[in-house]
């Protein structure tokens, strides 16, 4: 069955494309196409509404909830704008929606990340779940922790991770040990819960906070690279405004997709 969404602040592209996740293809028709907690789905967009095709009845939930259908956006861009450059940043960015992905597969595509582009990322993951993932739909779900236990680095030559292998492995042995436990962590508080991320090897402030934000929807979470850094020395060198506490993941989402697609921070004033 189709089911449509009809909601003002959800635009896929936007969605899909902000640098929150690395598996969604778009389609020359506009369509984009991706597998999630198990399923495969094709988005499509018009007339204001959102249409996932072919899913089932009983999954309706579980994609209402990877797209943060029930949070109200339009109230925390209101609470945005009060701010200058963020009610720029909300006016160009504000189709995008905090995807909730699965821990898991959010802390290993975080690892991947590091000192590295998005094509590049992408190809490490579609190889990873090649590898290691289970067949849906002609492609791959993103594999477990389970599925991944006793890797080693040489187990994820393929991949041509680099660097990287080693703290995917490093990953995998903590979550699977429970040292790494993410039903503690989700109800941690957020400095706590990222210094227990960070007792992975190669994962800092940076990739725990996107884990957080991204994998357990901390919106408080903060992930600061170099972009961002840069975007706060410019326009929020004492710190961000009174009106994100509490949501300063969603405004790090909207000023930086804002900056990035606006040419840069000097031609974003």
């Amino acid at each position: 069955m189709d089911f449509t969404i009809t909601n003002s602040n959800f635009d896929i592209k936007q969605t899909f494309l902000c640098g929150q996740c690395f598996r969604w293809q778009e389609r020359e028709d506009g369509r984009f196409h991706g597998i999630a907690h198990g399923r495969y789905i094709s988005l499509s967009q018009g007339d204001g509404c959102v249409t996932l095709h072919d899913i089932s009845e009983e999954d309706i939930p579980l994609w209402e909830d990877y797209f943060d259908i029930s949070t109200d956006y339009a109230e925390m861009i209101s609470r945005l704008s009060a701010d200058k450059t963020l009610a720029a940043a909300c006016k160009s960015s504000g189709g995008i929606r905090l995807l909730k992905q699965e821990p898991f597969e959010a802390l290993i595509s975080f690892i991947i990340s590091q000192n590295n582009n998005i094509p590049r990322i992408s190809g490490i993951i579609g190889r990873l779940c090649e590898s290691f993932g289970t067949e849906i739909n002609g492609g791959y779900s993103f594999p477990t922790a389970e599925q991944l236990n006793g890797i080693t680095p040489d187990d994820l030559a393929p991949l041509r991770a680099g660097f990287r292998a080693r703290y995917i492995c490093d990953a995998v042995n903590k979550v699977n040990s429970g040292e790494v436990d993410f039903s503690e962590i989700a109800v941690l508080p957020l400095d706590e819960a990222r210094e227990k991320l960070k007792l992975i090897v190669g994962v800092g402030d940076k990739v725990a906070d996107c884990v957080l934000l991204f994998g357990f929807a901390r919106r408080n979470a903060f992930p600061k690279d170099v972009w961002v850094k840069r975007l706060m020395a410019e326009f929020y060198p004492d710190g961000l405004p009174e009106c994100t506490l509490g949501i300063e993941g969603i405004a790090q989402q909207y000023l930086f997709d804002y900056v990035r697609n606006n040419g840069g921070l000097n031609n974003s004033k």
